[in-house]
């Protein structure tokens, strides 16, 4: 009994190749129709960008306020280490007499947080990344919601 359960048929049935064949053609027919239809601007998102056009506001009502540059001593620990630091904020049109306004104590909190901030901390590769959106959330809190959309930092040195 054993050996008749251990037999294998002689005649293994062949899996239709048929729907595998047919699925290939498919994709690949269907991938190129999308290819084209989008390369030809048949598809508005496709491949082309559209132009900016001088109807296209989405950067008329940005303006860009320039902070003046700070010097910040490292602290005790870095010996005479300096940080030279320049950013600008980007801010609403509309609001920039509002925000240069408020430049002292923007520059105020600024000065205050790289004041305090480690030495090892800057060290760090990535820090920059950390630190913006810091100084960021900072200066939206000084200047209030809305006002300020962006810290571009335009200089970072140490000496």
């Amino acid at each position: 009994m054993a050996a008749d359960d251990m037999t294998t048929p002689e005649n293994p049935s062949k899996k239709p190749r048929k729907p595998l064949i047919l699925g290939l053609v498919l994709a690949i027919l269907l991938g190129g129709g999308g290819f084209y239809a989008a390369y030809s601007g048949l598809i508005p998102a496709g491949g082309h960008a559209a132009a900016p056009t001088s109807e296209d506001t989405a950067f008329a009502d940005i303006a860009f306020l320039p902070l003046d540059p700070l010097i910040i001593s490292l602290g005790a620990d870095a010996g005479s280490r300096h940080l030279r630091f320049a950013a600008e904020l980007e801010v609403d049109a509309a609001r920039q007499a509002e925000v240069a306004h408020l430049k002292p104590r923007v520059l105020d909190v600024l000065n205050s947080y790289l004041r305090a901030i480690d030495l090892a901390e800057l060290d760090d590769p990535g820090a920059l990344i950390r630190l913006r959106s810091q100084m960021l959330r900072r200066v939206q809190m000084v200047t209030g919601p809305g006002r300020v959309r962006d810290l571009l930092v335009t200089e970072f040195v140490f000496n």
